[in-house]
Formats: structure tokens, sequence, C-alpha cells
């Protein structure tokens, strides 16, 4: 029976060892532990990841493994240097800052990295441990981009799904990191890439655009014969879990202690993890500066301020909580009085009664990142309030604030807006309350975390369901030894070649394209057999193909099926073809060279090319999507077709295509017919085929044809391998 596999970097366990040696075990109550629950203690499912303690001992690994076996938990054990160099050095002190843009604080290590490669190797080697033929494999967060690639490489048909729980910064941040395209290529292993937020995915899908290069269609990218979704999917929290929380009578017993011993004051909360991302000290002085400008709240109001204790012996850690600390004293000992503190400040984690408490408690809930994935402090508070009673203030930069637009929603770095919010949250009335926090829970029950959970999954099972409707098969050796046998035992032989990207590999200049000496051979050694027809297939125009390849014993289409020639005769137009068309085409397009760098025209008889391989990433996009629109616009009515190739938007006659052109060659009977193509353009041609010919696909685009193979030097070694008695 298939199975899912959650793999993270760490289990949700916390295991602990007392003084006689002995092992505890406490689950997590964190958020994904949570929503994931619902399916790695399900059936054979499984969870994957670092139990949390050094264990060198066999023995004790055995044990540890034993004991979370009985929990569907299967440990991957990390030693003291590989959780010093990949995830404190590599993960934490490159990833996290570049994709939180504090690229300032970037480490460039590159005994980090090759730490954070093995440890990812030993993640995958988990994993290939456990996994099956049609299991389903969930990779989670920054700390294993490298895995899925990894997986997909040992089992190309495994099912996998990647999340990235942090943002995924947009290019100039992303590409100072050296290691930039082996991190976007192992994220590519997945057949299902989610982010909390349709920003993140948007920047991930322009760095894979821009530095990998692999262009994406609608959240679609076409890699290594496959497609790629990606897709933004906000992750919710257990919403009954925390209302009910809030309703307990522990939590109803601490609210009361807590407010008996702070008194009467109006609450403004903030919880956060110790971290440079969470803005505590702009947060700080913010309130700092509220007690200034309105003195009115001296004694009326208090921030309960929680940070939960993090990595505080890393060292620009330890100056943040020192910052903290500094500032924290600074005002209580300006603005205290006998009875009021203007700040209760807790450096250590609570029990989610506490929190709950501290939620219902508070006035106000202060959530202000200067960049955050999600944030689920600011849901946790919305669930808590039952009576609906309260105001979040949310920084614009958590991804949580494109869900929660009815919080007051505030630029983290601006201190006069921040202030102005505070004011504006404490003098909001209670009906206006009421309405923002009803309309904010109505989301959250919807969108909990049960839902991100299934949503997710049956996204990934559509896909591999999708994938497999469309695969084509790859040219493994075997199957090129089957094309070969048939070829050799065949009597009469028709074989069409595309020519740009199928036998040349494609140059900034087209000109550059010219056949080398292995090619002339190739074709030569298949033109002699007196068995074979060999027909090039192009876009090209005549002249060029005539000049390079006229001289070989072969049938020429040209221009996508206008100008057709048989060996020993002379060129003719398939059918008669106006060229009236293009001058007022060549103006528009000329106005386009003119406002994109690196562009240019080339022109044929019967058709206009503009080539754009040179003009910059992003900028190439734009003008595509400009210029084609305009050129569909005036093609209608026209008898005109806009084909889009590999960097370049053709226009020309529809009355012609390269199908419609090879179909005059297919009227004799033949016992052996081959097609190949690289882009869309040849897609007409596989189609023409009969069902039995042999049509490949040379890339990694959608494809109606038979096979694929990855590149033209794969396809001119089965070419030769024709050759060869």
């Amino acid at each position: 029976m298939a199975k899912t596999l959650i793999v993270s970097n760490r289990l949700p366990v916390k295991i602990s060892k007392n003084e006689e040696g002995e092992l505890s075990y406490m689950p997590s109550e964190g958020g994904l532990a949570t929503g994931l629950g619902s399916i790695y203690k399900e059936g054979g499912n499984i969870w994957i990841g670092w139990p949390g303690l050094y264990l060198d001992d066999e023995k004790e690994q055995t044990k540890v493994k034993e004991g979370l076996s009985k929990n569907n938990m299967s440990p991957v054990f990390l030693t003291e240097k590989e959780i010093k160099d990949y995830y404190e050095g590599f993960s934490n002190e490159t990833l996290w800052p570049n994709f939180h843009y504090f690229n300032q604080y970037c480490l460039f290590d590159d005994d980090h990295w090759e730490e954070y490669k093995r440890v990812n190797q030993k993640f995958t080697n988990a994993i290939l441990e456990h996994a099956e033929a049609n299991d389903t494999i969930w990779v989670h967060d920054y700390q294993l981009l490298l895995v899925p690639s990894m997986v997909r490489k040992e089992r190309p048909d495994m099912s996998i799904g990647f999340f990235q729980h942090i943002p995924f910064p947009s290019y100039e941040s992303f590409r100072i990191l050296p290691y930039r395209r082996e991190i976007l290529c192992g994220m590519l292993g997945a057949d299902l890439i989610g982010f909390h937020t349709y920003d993140d995915m948007r920047h991930f899908l322009s760095s894979v655009s821009r530095l990998a290069g692999y262009s994406n269609s609608r959240g679609e990218i076409e890699y290594r014969n496959r497609k790629i979704y990606v897709d933004a999917f906000p992750m919710g929290i257990d919403y009954d879990k925390y209302a009910s929380t809030a309703a307990s009578p522990e939590t109803l017993e601490r609210e009361v202690r807590y407010r008996t011993s702070m008194g009467d004051q109006k609450i403004i909360l903030s919880i956060d993890r110790l971290d440079y991302s969470k803005g505590i000290p702009q947060r700080l002085r913010a309130f700092e500066v509220f007690l200034e400008t309105y003195p009115e709240y001296v004694e009326k109001v208090s921030l309960l301020m929680v940070v939960v204790p993090s990595r505080d012996n890393v060292e620009k850690y330890k100056r943040l909580k020192e910052e903290i600390d500094e500032l924290v004293g600074r005002i209580n000992g300006n603005f205290s009085r006998i009875s009021w503190s203007p700040i209760y400040y807790y450096y250590r984690s609570f029990p989610l009664e506490a929190l709950s408490a501290f939620y219902r408690m508070a006035k106000v809930a202060l959530v202000t990142p200067l960049r955050d994935g999600m944030n689920l402090v600011c849901k946790e508070y919305i669930a808590s309030k039952l009576d609906q009673k309260g105001v979040l203030i949310l920084s614009e930069m958590a991804g949580s604030s494109k869900e929660l637009s009815d919080a007051i929603l505030i630029n983290p770095t601006d201190q006069k807006q921040l202030v102005e919010a505070l004011h504006r949250a404490l003098t909001m009335s209670e009906e206006e309350q009421i309405k923002h926090i009803s309309i904010m829970q109505k989301s959250l029950k919807r969108y909990n975390i049960f839902h991100w959970v299934d949503l997710f999954m049956k996204r990934l099972s559509q896909i591999k369901e999708e994938q497999k409707s469309h695969l084509t098969q790859q040219i493994t050796e075997e199957v090129a030894k089957g094309i070969v046998k048939d070829y050799k035992s065949a009597q009469k032989r028709l074989i069409f070649l595309d020519y740009d990207g199928t036998l040349v590999s494609f140059h900034d200049d087209p000109n550059d394209s010219k056949p080398d000496e292995n090619l002339i051979q190739t074709i030569e050694d298949l033109t002699s057999d007196e068995a074979n027809k060999v027909v090039i297939i192009s876009g090209r125009d005549k002249e060029t193909l005539g000049g390079w390849l006229g001289h070989l014993k072969l049938d020429f289409i040209t221009e996508h099926g206008v100008w057709l020639r048989e060996y020993g005769s002379d060129w003719r137009l398939k059918a008669p073809i106006s060229g009236d068309w293009k001058e007022e085409i060549r103006e528009l397009l000329e106005s386009y060279v003119n406002r994109t760098p690196g562009s240019f025209i080339e022109e044929k008889n019967y058709s206009l090319v503009w080539h754009y391989r040179k003009v910059e990433t992003g900028l190439d996009e734009l003008r595509t999507r400009e210029i084609t629109s305009h050129l569909k616009f005036l093609s209608q009515n026209r008898n005109l077709q806009v084909l889009e190739g590999d960097k370049v938007i053709e226009i020309k006659s529809s009355e012609v295509d390269k199908g419609k052109a090879a179909t005059l060659w297919l009227s004799d009977e033949y016992d052996f017919v081959f097609a190949a193509g690289d882009d869309w353009t040849d897609e007409d041609t596989f189609e023409a085929m009969p069902e039995d010919a042999y049509t490949i696909k040379v890339g990694n685009k959608s494809t109606a044809a038979h096979y694929r193979c990855p590149s033209n030097k794969e396809l001119r070694e089965l070419l030769l391998s024709f050759t060869k008695w």
C-alpha cells in the first residue's frame, strides 16, 4: 500500500535524557506538527528528521529508533559537526539572512556548503531506505533544498512535494549566493513547489528563469521531461485548538492571576523568537515614542513582551539580545512608576495555556516583523479572541498580511506610522473591533492547517496523474537499440530533420549555426544509402540552408513549408503566397527593436522573425508578451500566423506549416519513418506522421512526439548509429 513520507530538519518530538540515561519523548505542539499529524500518524506513513539530540552510541540509536517507530517516526542522526556546519552554518548563516533580505549577515563558507550537501544526501539516503514505488514524499523548508533532486536522481518516477516555510527572496537578493543554481535545480526535483505567498512564488519563478534558464507559463516549469508546478498555499493554524484552549479552565485561571498581578492596564502583546528579522528593537523604540507622544497613556498601557530564546550563543544574536535588554531597561527606567511598569519582558518560552491567557488579555497584538514567511502568532491571537474584542497591528512584510487585511497593516520601518497605529488601536470602538475580528476569524476557520495540508496533498496527487498522462518516453539505450534495429531491417526509409536546436545548438547570431564537419559527414553517410530519403524541414530561409547543405543529397522544406526542393530539382513554392503584409509588420517589429537592446529582425522570403536571444532576462519576457499580443491583433483577418520559437517570434502565412508540407513526401509508401524537431513548430510535423513513425522531441517541452532526447548531441549520436553496420 502506498504511503506518505514527511521529511523535515526536526522531528515533531522533543527527546530528553535524564541523569540515569533514560530517554523521554514529548510531542511538539507546533503548527506544522499539528497539521501533519493527520498524515504521518496514519497507516504506514513516516516522518523523517533529526531527533534533536546527539547520539554516538549505536545501542542508544537503536533504542531511539525503536521508540520513535512506535509513533511513525524515523530518525536521521546528525553529528555535532554536521549541525554546526549544515544547520547553524549554511542554513542559518547563509540561507536565512539571504532569504530574509539581511545580506550583510550572510556568511559564504565553502566548507559549510559541502556539509550542507552531505547532510542533504544523508536525509536522501534515509528517504530511500523507506520509499517504495507509488509513495509520496513531502520535503519541508530551507534546510533541505537539495533533497528533491537527490531523491529524483535515484527514483525518477517518485511523487515529490516541497514546501518553503520562510520567504523566498527577490532575484536581486538571491543572485548573490554562489550556490544559487545548484539550490534552484535541487528544488526543481519536486513535482509541486509551495510557498506561503504569491510574492515568494513570483520571486522563485523569476530566479529560475534568470539564473537557471527555465521559463514558466502560469506557474508551470518545463524541466527534464517533467512539468513542475509552483503555487502559493498560505499555511493556517488549528483554529479549534486555540479557540478551545482560550476557553479552558486552566487558561481562565491563569488570566485571573496575570490580571491581578499586572493591575488594570490595557495590554499590548508582543511574542517573537529572538531573531533580527522580527523587528523587536524597532518595536520597542516605537513604543517609547508612543509614550512620549501620548503621555496620557502612561500608567494605562503596558507592553507584555515575550522573546523566546534562540541561538543566543551566536554573536549577532547575543548583540541583539543585549540591545533588547538595554532598550527595555531604558524605557522602564524612564517611564516606570511604583505601581506601574511600561514593559513586562520575559526572555523564555511559555506553555500554550499561558500564551492563550496572554492572547485573551491583550487589547492589542503587535506583530511587526521586518520580514516573515507567514507568522502564525497573529492567527493564534485572532483565534483566541472569543469575545471578538481586540486589535491586530500587523507588518505588511509578514506573509499573513495577505490574508488578514482587516488588521491594521503597517510598514515596520515607519516609526511614525507604527506609533499612530498604536493610538488608533487603543481608541478603536468595540463595534469596529468586533467587525474586523469576526471577518478574520471566519477566514481562519475556513483556511485552517488541515485545509492547507489537504489542499497541498490533493494538488500533488493531481499533478502526478497529469504528468503520467502526458509522459513522453525518454530514449534510453534499450529504446535506441530498438529504433536502430527497425532502421536496419527497413527497405525504404523517410527521415525528417529540423535544423536549429535539433541538429545544431542555438547561437546568439543565427549565422553562427553553420553545420560542423561531423554533422556534414553524418548526413553524407545517411544520404549515401539508396534506401534513405532525408528531408531537412526548417523555419530557415532557403538561401541559408541551400548555401550550407545544398551540395548534399537532401530534400528541403524551408520557411515552415513555404519553399520546397527535392534533390536534383529547383526550388518551388508550395502554393502562391503573398508578402504584401510584410511592410506594415516590419515597421512594427522595427519599433520593438528600437525599444529592446539586443533584439533584431531576420527577413525571409515570406516571413519575418524577431530574435531576442541577446535581450536582458525579464525585459525579454515583457517584450515577448507585448509583441505577441500586438502581432496577433494585427494578424486577425489577414491569414497570418504568429509562431513563438526558442527566443524568436515569427510571423508568416497561416496557409503553410511544416506538417502540411511533410504530407507531400508521405504520399509514397515507407516502412521506416523518422522525424525529429525541438520547438512547437515541429509539432505540426509530428502530428502529420503515421502512427508507427518514430517521432522525437529534442529538449524538455511538452510534445506530441512518441520519444524525446535531452539535446541535439544525443540525437546526432542516434543518427550516427544508423550509419554503422
